[in-house]
């Protein structure tokens, strides 16, 4: 299995046995904990896509994953309503969070998934407190619909930010102020990220630890996990497919 090697302040490497702290010089650490946000609804891949690669890094580094919800029971991806389940389906796993959003620890990257749960009235507790938490950490990570509740926390306001194109219409109604970006896979304004549709989260996480970590440890993750990285965040064919378009 590849050895991860030590990230040094130029984003080149040299031959280590694991990840390490930054090097003097680096002006901020790496982050050490994450928090995923779940919530009634949520998109499935949205969630593990991005903990995949994750969970990849975390074997050869030390970090910490907080499961955050309203309140400590499992949280089903099936929606609240039962328009949105016509077909009356059954293929719904649940999550078990490991903290509510009134004792979540402090986190360092929040990452907000979507889901159909984004459109649920009920979430104000939730959009409450990403506009608490953003402040105190290092980075925000959306996936998907994911940035239309940070959208309607505020935080998006005059920040460039993309969606899922496939509800691009719906989802950008909840950032009037928001500089929508229609072609684009994934979106870095400062230290917010946001990426499209599902899949597209596993891309801007890739490219989140290849920021932090370099491309060759981005790129032994993507091999340990036989995936087929899309690198340029302008890649974006599912704009057209979807009819975005710039105004």
């Amino acid at each position: 299995m590849p050895v991860l090697r030590t990230l040094c302040c130029t984003s080149r490497h040299q031959p280590g046995s694991s990840l390490q702290a930054p090097v003097p010089g680096q002006a901020v650490p790496l982050p050490k904990t994450y928090g995923m946000l779940l919530f009634r609804g949520y998109e499935l891949l949205d969630v593990f896509g991005p903990l995949e690669a994750l969970a990849v890094l975390a074997r050869r580094t030390k970090i910490d994953l907080y499961m955050l919800a309203e309140t400590l029971d499992p949280v089903t991806t099936e929606p609240l309503m039962p328009s949105m389940n016509k077909f009356n389906s059954s293929f719904f796993p649940t999550v078990n969070p490991t903290h509510t959003l009134a004792n979540a620890p402090d986190i360092d990257v929040l990452i907000v998934p979507g889901g159909i749960g984004t459109r649920s009235p009920f979430l104000n507790d939730t959009i409450d407190w990403i506009a608490e938490t953003y402040p105190k950490v290092q980075y925000l990570l959306t996936i998907c619909t994911g940035s239309a509740l940070v959208a309607k926390s505020g935080v998006l306001d005059g920040r460039r930010a993309t969606t899922n194109k496939a509800s691009w219409s719906s989802m950008t109604l909840y950032g009037p102020t928001v500089e929508w970006v229609p072609k684009a896979r994934w979106v870095v304004d400062g230290n917010i990220w946001t990426s499209s549709g599902i899949s597209a989260g596993i891309d801007a996480t890739m490219a989140f630890i290849e920021h932090l970590y370099g491309v060759d440890n981005a790129t032994e993750i993507a091999n340990i996990m036989e995936y087929e990285r899309h690198a340029d965040p302008d890649w974006d064919p599912f704009s057209e497919i979807w009819g975005v378009t710039s105004d």
